[in-house]
């Protein structure tokens, strides 16, 4: 089974679409193994957005992702990172698919609600810079043989 991060921005905690972010990726058939409320403090925002550093957009990218709490979560499930990605839709939100997140909620993409790591590679980096390993559970869940194959 392959884990991906998500992170419920600020905009999106603000608005109080926390529950609506969660029970669409939930009905995916995606597995919660870690779920937080948390502030991000300017050294994590600046480990998270590292590959940023340096570009226009960078400062107001850190205040913002610091400016109030987030959820962030640790999906599990058969391609996880391509479905949470397709569920959230494309980053601007006037390019997402309708019925996705960002399409459904967002206009900007400056405030495009939720964030998902974009590949294993990232994901096992997020999920490592937001959770300890005792943080994660391996669990079974008695659905999951209505959900694959």
């Amino acid at each position: 089974m392959e884990r991906t991060l998500v992170i419920i921005k600020p905009d999106a905690v603000q608005r109080g679409l926390i529950g609506e972010i969660i029970s669409r990726l939930e009905r995916r058939g995606l597995k919660i193994v870690g779920l937080k409320l948390m502030q991000i403090d300017e050294a994590l925002a600046r480990r998270h957005y590292a590959v940023h550093e340096g570009k226009p957009f960078f400062p107001g990218l850190i205040r913002y992702i610091t400016s109030a709490p987030v959820v962030v979560m640790v999906l599990e499930g058969r391609e996880a990172i391509e479905i949470v990605r397709r569920t959230l839709g494309a980053t601007r939100p006037a390019e997402a698919a309708p019925g996705t997140i960002r399409a459904d909620f967002a206009l900007e993409v400056g405030r495009n609600l939720v964030h998902g790591s974009d590949g294993p590679e990232t994901a096992a980096f997020e999920v490592a810079l937001f959770f300890d390993q005792a943080e994660l559970i391996s669990w079974s869940r008695d659905t999951d043989r209505w959900i694959f194959e």
